[in-house]
């Protein structure tokens, strides 16, 4: 089993940064993956960001492109995202989400089998 625990959310106003970490514990050597999702109120879950197990791929939504930046320590079983310029849009719970296993795909949800509970986010204009 695997548990993620995030961090860093918070209130914050337009065009603010904010960065979140997420802190993986139990069987750490098994994940692969890594991602951040994200759902506002009555939307659905959305990919935001992924990196690769050994941390040299990164993956992000078009949406957040040159404002968001994924980075993982594997020696310290960590993922952070550094988010800039902030947009109210972008207030939502975000999650961080962990895969122990293969798989060519990273902006899908069914993809990660483990999840955290999730940071509030929220991005006043």
């Amino acid at each position: 089993q695997v548990q993620l625990v995030e961090s860093g959310g918070g209130l914050v106003q337009t065009g603010d940064s904010l960065r979140l970490s997420c802190a993986a514990s139990g069987r750490t050597g098994s994940i692969s993956a890594m991602g951040w999702f994200r759902q506002a109120p009555g939307k659905e879950r959305e990919f935001v960001s992924a990196i690769s197990g050994n941390g040299i791929s990164t993956y992000y939504a078009d949406s957040v492109k040159g404002r968001f930046t994924i980075s993982r320590d594997n020696a310290k079983n960590t993922v952070s995202l550094q988010m800039n310029s902030l947009k109210p849009e972008e207030t939502a719970v975000y999650y961080c989400a962990a895969r122990t296993y293969y798989s060519v795909h990273y902006y899908y949800a069914p993809d990660y089998n483990y999840w955290g509970q999730g940071t509030q986010v929220t991005v006043s204009s």
